[in-house]
């Protein structure tokens, strides 16, 4: 069961600096387990040290589009595309072991860890998202009449976001790719809140406290 402090890191996108960084500013806040949405490919740093980190310390990774892309050798025209033929046979084992989704127990119900919503690593609900928008969205819709599921972990959109809906509420982790507002997010099941650490010059720092509760 998670339980006490969670920390949950967003897209990484390769950010092999700032992923050690929060990994040493989340296990310093006393994180007892760490979360991260995947896209950990594509980006100017060094994929292959995120993968070493994220194994050291325990990480619970799913599997985000871009490591998808990565491992079809597809959509590598992007800006700072991993290419194919620089990962070893165990980083892309890694990659390619990354579920889409995993499922944990809180005290207050059950968690999913997804990239985008659910296993479709390309749908996403931002803080823009009314009326409509969230009617036709078919995850979330689906989420949303699932009983098990009290809390949503992802990321995609790289927007760092805590939002309520009747019996869920969706943690959105942001990222942390330099050009991005970069920054993660730390679950406190005691206190029942969600604190945001955003990049400061050079290191992270409890930059705001959401006063919006978990339940």
């Amino acid at each position: 069961m998670l339980q006490a402090r969670i920390g949950a890191i967003g897209d990484v996108h390769a950010e092999d600096r700032l992923l050690a960084s929060a990994l040493d500013t989340l296990a310093a806040a006393g994180a007892s387990a760490i979360l991260c949405v995947g896209d950990l490919a594509d980006g100017t740093g060094s994929l292959g040290r995120c993968l070493k980190l994220l194994r050291e310390r325990n990480v619970a990774v799913v599997r985000g589009n871009h490591e998808r892309w990565l491992l079809g050798d597809v959509m590598r025209d992007l800006p700072n595309a991993t290419a194919i033929a620089a990962l070893s046979a165990e980083e892309r084992a890694y990659l390619a072991g990354l579920p889409p989704t995993m499922e944990f127990s809180t005290p207050f119900g059950g968690l999913l860890l997804c990239h985008g919503l659910g296993s479709n690593d390309m749908v996403k609900v931002t803080p823009d998202d009314y009326g409509y928008a969230l009617e036709s969205n078919d995850e979330l819709q689906k989420l949303l009449a699932d009983p098990k599921i009290r809390f949503v972990v992802n990321g995609h959109s790289h927007r760092i976001m805590v939002r309520h809906f009747p019996g869920l509420t969706i943690m959105n982790a942001g990222t942390l790719k330099a050009d991005n507002d970069p920054g993660f997010l730390m679950i406190d099941f005691d206190a029942e809140e969600v604190n945001f650490y955003g990049w400061d010059r050079d290191a992270f720092a409890l930059r705001r406290i959401d006063e919006l509760r978990l339940r």
